[in-house]
């Protein structure tokens, strides 16, 4: 690849004459104390002056991890983003970013999305380079590492590290962790013993990567596409396949020739790419996590986006793809039957096919030519599994401000149901007594679980899968409508309500409801209502909130709130939104660019000794 016009005054990429250089430049080109105490910084790691000197410098962020067994596999493929980095004449400056795992952290991963957003925001403005490559995996880290990479927008890329290979045990094949799932509720209700439960362990997660049905993870990676900001095709190549490290070497060559072009995410990242988005979750009866993560996302790129738009959306859009938790395949089969671009491509009428991508080619161009080889996996239209898309917004008198269900994956049969509310204060509540034999609860009762949301959790944890009481199990039930303010693992299923908005822990009606109260769900009308007297919700509202109307009692109000917190959690507590405001800090809603070229100075650097 030609240099010209990396290195100062000269042609560049659009064959323009300009006096910028790349930003990059300003740390290694000037010919100073500074100028040398960088290059020097290279060379002692081997590194001689023709690798880097006048070339794009690309970062890599890395959220690899131990602790994240999703992205363990991250630093093999980091190598050969390197392979493209430099075989498109870049050089290659990889740096670690914090890596979020829902299995290993504590309270849980979503409590830390906003800090890796910000660890990436802040190692982008702050190194050295002229664009990135995001390298991510498990469902919080892609998120992020989107989130970070729109504030800053300088060019990037995103390289997810795919699927695991399908779970294989005694001849069935297994999602984790939908089937984790299922066969755990069949352990309590005693039709499968302890061993052959944990025999499974061992079956289920066969390789490297992220859960391989459509949870939050595949969902994201999906949506990676759908958006623009990664290559076509790669988001359900398994993490084992050799064409995984393919498509990571294209993604670095790629990572360069965007630098030289000074492609923004901001200009991917539109308002008719998020809508494009939208519609792909809707789809492929994505996780309900994803309209959190897109909210947050959108919001770093300047555009606002509100759960009407979803809802709107949804009743427009087919779902086609038979996946776990809502079909029967897996990831793995998705990538045979060819992948996302099969998928947008059986509903190209539905998106803006206008959109540009990161490889330099509109959506509608990078899907022309697609294929679909399994008529089962991704379905005709003629034969969508609903005419409308895998997700719904309710609001009403238990949720003013929107709560969401992933009808794809619930129960025909409660899409309208009124029942008793059988309540639980919070998830330690509900672990201790939902298996109590004494428990007065039947499968036509609504269970309710309070403060697991952003503030309540802390985090908005993914406890929203609440499990059925033992008793019912053993009665063969396996399904009855669940409702809280926490969020709900993609991998999982059900009748299940989640985000009810305000939360709980900061005084919306969720708080008020008692055992016994009747709440009534209809789908088709998207409504949640309590069915209470507003009389009797005024007597509990003050008896919680005490004599003075002390807004303590909510845990509200930023004194309140982060009282006894130090550190990030306290910072967390004090700025995090509601879920419909996408669980983002208030105070980084927007961008602030980075420069991609700056002016050239007689001496360029003179400042960036750290």
């Amino acid at each position: 690849m030609a240099q010209n016009g990396h290195n100062g005054t000269g042609d560049t990429a659009s064959g323009a004459t300009t006096n910028k250089i790349l930003r990059s430049q300003e740390w290694f080109g000037g010919r100073d104390l500074e100028g040398f105490l960088h290059r020097a910084g290279l060379k002692a790691q081997g590194w001689s002056e023709d690798s880097f000197s006048g070339r794009p410098v690309i970062g890599i962020a890395n959220s690899w991890s131990e602790a994240t067994h999703c992205n363990s596999h991250l630093r093999d493929l980091a190598e050969h983003v390197k392979r493209g980095i430099i075989r498109a004449g870049g050089f290659p400056l990889e740096f670690p970013t914090i890596s979020l795992g829902e299995f290993f952290l504590t309270p849980t991963s979503m409590l830390c999305r906003n800090l890796m957003a910000m660890d990436v925001e802040e190692m982008i403005r702050g190194l050295p380079i002229d664009g990135v490559v995001l390298l991510s995996g498990c469902d919080k880290t892609t998120p992020a590492a989107l989130m970070g990479a729109a504030s800053a927008d300088l060019p990037a890329i995103i390289v997810t590290g795919g699927p695991s290979l399908k779970g294989n045990w005694r001849g069935e094949e297994l999602g984790s962790c939908t089937d984790c799932r299922r066969f755990w509720s069949e352990l309590r209700a005693g039709t499968i013993t302890q061993a052959q439960y944990d025999s499974m362990e061992e079956a289920i997660y066969r390789s490297p990567g992220h859960c391989m049905v459509m949870g939050t993870a595949s969902t994201m990676s999906a949506l990676c596409e759908a958006l623009g900001m990664t290559l076509s095709g790669g988001a359900s190549i398994p993490a084992a396949d050799s064409r995984r490290s393919v498509f990571a070497e294209q993604a670095g060559a790629r990572a360069v020739e965007l630098a030289l072009e000074g492609v923004r995410p901001s200009q991917i990242m539109t308002k008719a790419a998020f809508t494009n988005a939208i519609t792909t979750l809707l789809t492929m009866g994505g996780s309900t996590n994803a309209i959190i993560h897109l909210t947050a996302i959108a919001g770093r790129a300047g555009v606002e986006l509100d759960l009407e738009s979803f809802d709107e959306l949804s009743q427009s859009t087919p779902t086609v793809l038979n996946l776990k938790p809502s079909g029967k395949y897996l990831m793995e089969d998705l990538y045979y039957a060819g992948g996302v671009p099969a998928v947008l491509k059986r509903i190209e009428h539905l998106l803006d096919r206008s959109c540009m991508t990161v490889s330099g080619k509109t959506l509608g161009e990078e899907i022309a030519g697609a294929e679909c080889f399994n008529d089962d996996v991704v379905l005709p239209l003629d034969k969508a599994m609903s005419d409308e898309g895998g997700l719904a917004v309710l609001k009403g008198t238990l949720a003013p401000d929107g709560a969401v269900i992933k009808v794809s994956a619930a129960s025909p049969e409660l899409m309208q149901h009124r029942g008793r509310a059988v309540v639980f204060e919070s998830p330690i509540d509900l672990k201790m007594r939902i298996d109590d034999p004494d428990l007065d609860v039947t499968a036509n009762d609504v269970l309710v679980m309070k403060n697991a949301g952003p503030v309540g959790g802390p985090g908005m944890p993914e406890a929203g899968f609440l499990p059925l009481p033992r008793k019912l199990l053993q009665q063969g039930v396996r399904d009855m409508i669940r409702i809280s303010d926490a969020r709900m693992s993609g991998t999982a299923f059900g009748t299940i309500i989640l985000h009810v908005a305000p939360e709980a822990a900061v005084g919306g009606p969720l708080a008020l409801v008692e055992s016994g109260d009747m709440i009534e769900i209809d789908i088709e009308g998207r409504r949640l209502d309590l069915i209470v007297d507003e009389a009797e919700l005024e007597r509990r509202r003050a008896a919680i909130a005490g004599p003075a109307g002390d807004s303590a009692a909510w845990h509200g109000g930023d004194g309140a709130k982060s009282a006894g917190q130090r550190g990030y959690r306290r910072l967390y507590l004090e700025h995090v939104m509601q879920a419909p405001a996408g669980c983002d800090f208030d105070f980084l809603v927007g961008n602030t660019p980075v420069e991609t070229h700056v002016e050239a100075p007689e001496h360029a650097a003179g400042h960036h000794t750290g």
